[in-house]
């Protein structure tokens, strides 16, 4: 006979799982509204080992990312770093580059993964559109440093076996008599 009291109590564990809406940024600048129930189901968006997490001045948005992205996604997340930057204390010459997939989301009272409301997906927004002409000005600029060191240091810029940090080898011609 099966326990109808052990059912309903099952089921209503199922109902207590909270699905949560979160921001997924992509390395390429698009942004995605996704569901993640845990910290490992962000761990499984950004892809990647060793998550940390940055918290908004206002405590209020979390981003979750990796400090060691694989080298095809260490293309700099421009919009998570605006997003950053618009919410901290960070200045746009003091804003840590994010790498990446980032994913933006809230917490509870508790300290566990909460979702974002509508209300503070606006927010986001807002704030992003009131980053300053200067400091878009001044991101952009180290943006644009950054890729260019990045480019230098690619393996494809270099012949096979050599790195940037290894010039190449010169070899010297003896005309033939």
């Amino acid at each position: 006979m099966v326990d109808v009291a052990a059912t309903q109590q099952q089921e209503r564990v199922e109902w207590n799982i909270r699905m949560n809406t979160v921001l997924y940024c992509s390395a390429n600048g698009v942004v995605y509204e996704t569901r993640a129930y845990t910290n490992a189901d962000i761990d499984q968006l950004v892809q990647s080992q060793g998550l940390q997490c940055l918290t908004s001045t206002d405590r209020q948005f979390d981003f979750w990312f990796s400090p060691s992205t694989r080298r095809c996604q260490r293309r700099t997340n421009t919009i998570a770093t605006e997003l950053l930057l618009a919410t901290t204390g960070f200045t746009a010459k003091t804003v840590p580059l994010l790498h990446g997939c980032v994913v933006v989301a809230t917490h509870d009272a508790d300290g566990d993964l909460d979702g974002l409301s509508w209300q503070q997906l606006d927010l986001l927004a807002h704030k992003v559109r009131s980053l300053t002409k200067r400091d878009v000005r001044l991101l952009s600029r180290r943006l644009a440093r950054e890729k260019r060191r990045q480019n230098s240091n690619s393996p494809r810029n270099h012949p096979v076996g050599q790195s940037a940090a290894t010039p190449p080898s010169t070899t010297h011609s003896v005309p033939v008599k």
